[in-house]
């Protein structure tokens, strides 16, 4: 059992990863702590019977009919609950404060950027996050698919990993952008029409991308607004082109035409959703189309630009947050637990999970999103994101 800490004011979190050793995961293990939180509800004295890296038994403590040569490891006064499932993050960037994005994109190696990575993969397993969706490399080409074998062959400690790679954008609209007359390089891979986008769509999948990623708008209309950037169709295209390899399909998009059409076109997950009305939430809640509001990006940006929250007045930008947050949450729009961590801190994750409570999320359905919620929404629930037999033993405890 490979046993780590970090201090968090969500859950006052004392992480422990059973399976993350090969060493550890041969053996058999039963943890005994006051109650389980099983990924659905609370569960008082229950124990979890680990052997060989996953689940075994789960169930009252009288019961659990472990051998008597297992280690007994009590966690008393503690809550055991399965790992969390990070659903936006960008290993491959770290906050804005410290270094600008287009700075980063520009001027940063890449053999800085992945060693910056692979301290990052760190600190995010060590909060407690023992999957996480990473959703674009930001001019990093394909780096976190080799981040990703490099945690799964032992070399580098760090959450299993889905990729995106480069993600698609339209061309002409994604940044960095200098003078017209340069050509600079872009934090995503372009690509425009039905020919090209079957191209990019395909070679990424070929290159390793678990998922597809697609800006169905961004900040290049008048005056720097947001606009859609895609059509429907061609959004559609990506989602037939992706599914016909296994592949579901994440839309960045913040405004409600651009979400509407990445709705209607079929993605599984919509990024950020700041502009999301009534008409576009009751779309995504028919269709089953998740949200991720990505709340502490919003909030680190503009803290980084000098709000002092709790001290000053809330930004328009934050009220309008909490109204779409609101609003998708009264009309049942699946909750994604993904922070956009990378333009803050790589393990401080959980201050989206705080975010979430404060912004109308009770703590338990907060929980529930970031370990079974995100578990399903991701087609991983099969191994990990519950307590149950036969499950990944990806575990933690929390006070």
């Amino acid at each position: 059992m490979v046993r780590f800490s970090r201090p968090a004011s969500f859950l006052s979190v004392l992480w422990l990863l059973v399976a993350s050793s090969p060493l550890h995961a041969r053996q058999s293990i039963v943890l005994r702590p006051d109650r389980v939180f099983d990924g659905l509800g609370l569960h008082d004295g229950w124990s979890v019977w680990v052997r060989d890296g996953r689940i075994a038994a789960v169930g009252p403590a009288s019961r659990m009919d472990a051998p008597a040569t297992a280690r007994v490891v009590a966690l008393s006064g503690l809550t055991l609950l399965p790992g969390l499932i990070e659903g936006h993050s960008h290993l491959l960037l770290h906050p804005y404060n410290e270094t600008s994005w287009t700075d980063q994109v520009l001027f940063e190696s890449l053999a800085e950027r992945v060693a910056r990575a692979t301290v990052h993969a760190r600190a995010t397993l060590l909060a407690g996050i023992t999957t996480s969706r990473d959703l674009g490399t930001e001019g990093a080409g394909y780096a976190d698919v080799g981040l990703k074998r490099a945690i799964d062959l032992g070399v580098i400690p760090g959450p299993r990993l889905i990729v995106t790679t480069r993600a698609i954008v339209a061309t002409g609209s994604y940044n960095p952008k200098g003078a017209p007359e340069f050509t600079l390089p872009k934090g995503a891979e372009p690509a425009d029409g039905h020919d090209d986008l079957i191209r990019v769509t395909r070679d990424q999948i070929g290159r390793g991308a678990d998922w597809i990623k697609i800006y169905a708008d961004y900040r290049w209309g008048p005056n720097g607004t947001a606009r859609p950037t895609f059509t429907e169709e061609e959004l559609a295209l990506v989602v037939t082109v992706a599914g016909s390899a296994g592949r579901s399909v994440v839309a960045h998009a913040a405004t409600a035409e651009g979400m509407r059409r990445a709705v209607r076109a079929g993605v599984r997950t919509i990024e950020h959703g700041d502009g999301g009305d009534a008409e576009v939430f009751a779309l995504m809640a028919e269709r089953g189309v998740v949200l991720c509001p990505t709340l502490a990006a919003g909030e680190a940006i503009l803290q980084y630009d000098g709000w002092r929250k709790g001290i000053d007045p809330q930004p328009a930008r934050i009220r309008q947050k909490r109204t779409t947050f609101q609003l998708a949450l009264e009309h049942g729009v699946p909750i994604c637990f993904g922070g956009d961590v990378g333009v803050y801190p790589h393990g401080d994750n959980v201050r989206e999970l705080e975010l979430m409570v404060e912004y109308g999320m009770s703590p338990i359905e907060a929980v529930r999103a970031a370990t079974s919620g995100n578990a399903r929404y991701f087609a991983i629930d099969d191994e990990v994101g519950m307590v149950r037999e036969g499950l990944l033993a990806d575990l933690g405890d929390a006070r």
